[in-house]
Order: C-alpha cells, then sequence, then structure tokens
C-alpha cells in the first residue's frame, strides 16, 4: 500500500470517528423563533429537546365555551393577573371528561396573545425535562403558560416528582414569567386505591395518613387554584349544543327546535355522556349533513 493509499483510509476512519464521536454529543439547539408563534411545543428527540413554534394553534374563543361560566371567570381572573405582571397560581383543571377543561386553556390564547401570553405545551413523558425547558424562558418578556393537558401518573413515573421539583420543592423556582395549567381527570393526578385508606392509623385520636396518600396528594396541594368540572345536566348540554350550531352556521335552529332537540339527546344517549364534547361532535354532524342535503 502506498502512501497515498495510506492517507485516504486514515482520513476514512477519522471521518468514521468524528461521526460516532458527534452522536455521543448533546444537540446544539435551534434558535426559537418567539416573534413567529403564539404557541409552542416541546419536541424532545433521540440528542435533546427543543422549542417548536406552532404556527396553526387550535382557535377557540371564550364565548364559545357555554356551560363552565364560574369556572371561566375563575382562570380568566388568575390569568389577568398573570398576564399583568401580578402574582397569580398554577391552576389544576380537573373532572369529567368533555366539559372543556383543555378548550378553556386554549381559547386564553385568543383572549390574551395581544397582552404577551404564550402557550406551551408539554406532554406528560417530556415533565423531566421541565428544568431545560424553563432555562430557557429566564427573561424573556412574553408570559408563558406551561399547558399539561390530560395529566396522569403511575406509582413509579419519574416525571411526576420533576413536576413536583419545579412546581415547588426545588431550589430553582420557575421564572415570575411562568405558570403551569394542567388538566386531569384525577384530582390527585395518580391512580388511588383502597388498600391506601387501610393502614391509616390512629394515634391519641389523631389520624396518619398512609405515606403512599400523602405523596399522592402532595403534588395536586402544589397548584394553588383547582378548578372542578362536572357533567353537564340535560338543560346544560342542549344550550352548548345550540350555541355550537350557531356557531357553525346553521340557520333556522328555532323552526326545527323540537327536531334538533330529540336528535341531540339520541346523539348523548348513544355515546353515554352529555358532555360538550358530545355537543360539540353532534353539532359538526348535524350541521354538516343538513348542508350536504
Amino acid at each position: 500500500m502506498d502512501c497515498a493509499d495510506k492517507t485516504e483510509l486514515l482520513l476514512v476512519r477519522l471521518g468514521e470517528l468524528l461521526t460516532r464521536v458527534e452522536r455521543l454529543l448533546p444537540a446544539t439547539r435551534d434558535a426559537t423563533d418567539w416573534t413567529g408563534a403564539n404557541a409552542f411545543r416541546w419536541c424532545r428527540g433521540s440528542q435533546g429537546g427543543r422549542l417548536q413554534a406552532i404556527p396553526t394553534p387550535h382557535r377557540i374563543k371564550l364565548d364559545e365555551l357555554r356551560g363552565i361560566d364560574g369556572q371561566k371567570e375563575e382562570l380568566e381572573r388568575n390569568t389577568r393577573q398573570f398576564v399583568a405582571g401580578l402574582p397569580a397560581n398554577n391552576v389544576l383543571l380537573w373532572g369529567s371528561r368533555g366539559t372543556g377543561k383543555s378548550s378553556l386553556v386554549k381559547a386564553l390564547l385568543h383572549g390574551y396573545a395581544e397582552e404577551g401570553l404564550r402557550l406551551l405545551q408539554v406532554d406528560a413523558q417530556e415533565l423531566v425535562d421541565l428544568p431545560d425547558i424553563v432555562e430557557q424562558l429566564y427573561d424573556r418578556p412574553e408570559r408563558f403558560v406551561l399547558f399539561c393537558d390530560d395529566l396522569s401518573f403511575e406509582a413509579d413515573d419519574a416525571s411526576y416528582k420533576a413536576l413536583k421539583a419545579v412546581l415547588d420543592g426545588s431550589l430553582t423556582a420557575l421564572p415570575e414569567n411562568v405558570v403551569v395549567y394542567a388538566t386531569s381527570n384525577r384530582r390527585h393526578l395518580m391512580p388511588e386505591f383502597m388498600e391506601e385508606n387501610r393502614v391509616a392509623q390512629h394515634l391519641g385520636g389523631e389520624i396518619h395518613h398512609a405515606d403512599a396518600v400523602e405523596e399522592k396528594i402532595s403534588l395536586s396541594e402544589r397548584f394553588g387554584l383547582w378548578l372542578s368540572f362536572y357533567p353537564f345536566d340535560q338543560a346544560t348540554y342542549l344550550h352548548i349544543v345550540e350555541g355550537w350550531l350557531q356557531r357553525l352556521g346553521l340557520d333556522s335552529v328555532e323552526r326545527r327546535r323540537d327536531h334538533v332537540r330529540d336528535a341531540a339527546l339520541r346523539w348523548s344517549l348513544g355515546r353515554g355522556s352529555r358532555s360538550g364534547r358530545a355537543a360539540y361532535q353532534f353539532a359538526r354532524d348535524w350541521v354538516g349533513r343538513n348542508s350536504l342535503r
């Protein structure tokens, strides 16, 4: 093998070595385009995570959400405090499925984006990256809501402890321009078992709950504001249906009110739920079906 061949072979091997080394190094994060969007998501890859802009977020207005006026008022008040630079709480929205928890958080963007509000969605399995996420938000002029949708954990989930530490308990506090809004079907975010109640102790008349129970309650208590969502009664469900029919452009709802009412109730029976989600799905089906005719 002559000198030129040896040099070429050496260069090939050096290239292979560099490729292997690059795979071990942390990836360089792309600069986030803060001006191009009002909503973002955290995306984790094989070599780290990054903030990705959502150019077309879900568009929904606060006044389109019916049947949850009390919860809407409380969440709006807390959000107004937050965007004004005043003290505000982290919020847990919990309760029945399809009652508007996620939609209410998304609708805040439409109402308060011009005042500097930004939504940043973080999936449950990526909550272990919260310290890295929060680090990128320090000293930003915007006001960020970290949105954790449909949150629930298993007993040994590492994301559970990561969220608990960031909310309250870590030496590194949340920045002043960040709050956490989480939705869940569970108030305490983790499964609860009858056995945990059986191991409670009574000492001198004082009840001592099991450590497992205390652990589960400790996370939800780190949310300063709890908003509860309950199944809708029939009148509220029909009121929501009517609102979505009007929003989707159906004319002459009044003339066919009884017919629409009966169809909407049959739809809810088929779904086994009088929820806002069922009302929205019925309205889309009804408007599309009648427009096609």
